[in-house]
């Protein structure tokens, strides 16, 4: 049962600092794309969340944990400073930082390509951009793609969508976020050249000092929660000679569990198999006999 911890509404990550000796001081998106997913993984990992998207703090009395709700691009800076323990912010946020932080825990959500794009037909590789000025979001991550690749650019960072700036003149490129490239091609771009940088939710810890002992609590719980999106309980009936195929087909991760069945020469077999291509094994399994195939999601584990 969830315990009526005690909440704080207008705190910093540094008003709060020894108020709770011991407790692992963690750090959330307060808003955004990542706010929303990553306050749902905390929840099935058994962690208390806001109901108010007003609180800045929340204490977990229950878990031994202090939760901050901060901007996301200021998460990697209190991490990397050792202010907070951990924190949960997004791959590209914590690169264009240039904080002293470390990723820990991809989560799997979240997840952005970061590409060039410029006039349609006016560019095909990351070496025309010699001399040219780009406009980003992002010219931490963008000024070291560059200077890995000893390319000389202009980077002038901007806020919001950049797609304006080259009909404005304001840039030759724009470096940003690309999901289905609609509306690079609205205005007229195209992409061209490498991926600059692949990003999705991830879990960070400061780079200065080991990760209090409570986190590896946290990243089981965290690694449970991301195993049990990914798998499903299958259980099913199968003639006891045919168990040796259907295990060859799913073996689970230790070998399934196999129990007696009342009916001569049958049993019960529980497994857990991946999500994706589920319904493809529980077609196969029925080819060699299987009946009563049944998934079941999982809503938690430890491995």
């Amino acid at each position: 049962m969830v315990s009526t911890s005690s909440t704080t509404e207008n705190a910093s990550p540094t008003s709060g600092n020894g108020a709770n000796p011991g407790y692992l001081r963690i750090a959330v998106p307060n808003k955004g794309a990542l706010s929303e997913a990553a306050s749902t993984m905390l929840r099935e990992a058994g962690y208390r969340q806001r109901d108010d998207s007003k609180r800045l703090t929340l204490i977990d009395d229950d878990n031994g944990v202090e939760f901050f709700y901060l901007r996301p691009r200021d998460i990697a800076l209190y991490v990397g400073e050792g202010t907070l323990d951990i924190g949960i912010t997004g791959r590209d946020l914590l690169h264009d930082s240039g904080a002293k932080a470390d990723e820990a825990l991809p989560l799997g959500f979240g997840r952005s390509r970061f590409r060039f794009a410029g006039p349609a037909g006016s560019y095909t590789s990351v070496e025309d951009l010699a001399g040219k000025r780009i406009a980003t979001s992002y010219a931490g991550i963008v000024d070291a793609f560059l200077q890995q690749r000893g390319i000389e650019a202009t980077v002038t960072r901007l806020d919001g969508a950049v797609e304006s700036s080259i009909q404005l003149g304001v840039a030759d490129v724009i470096a940003d976020v690309v999901e289905t490239g609609s509306t690079l091609r609205q205005a007229g771009l195209e992409i061209f050249g490498d991926t600059i940088l692949e990003s999705e939710a991830v879990v960070i810890t400061c780079a200065r000092r080991e990760a209090p002992s409570a986190f590896e609590t946290f990243r089981r719980r965290i690694e449970g929660v991301l195993v049990a999106r990914s798998y499903v309980m299958m259980d099913y009936d199968i003639r006891a000679q045919d168990v040796p195929a259907a295990t060859e087909l799913a073996p689970g991760l230790e070998g399934p569990t196999v129990s007696p069945l009342h009916r001569e020469g049958w049993v019960a077999v529980r497994v857990m198999v991946p999500r994706e291509g589920s319904q493809k094994l529980m077609d196969d399994l029925w080819a060699i006999g299987a009946r009563a195939i049944l998934l079941t999601d999982i809503h938690a584990c430890r491995l």
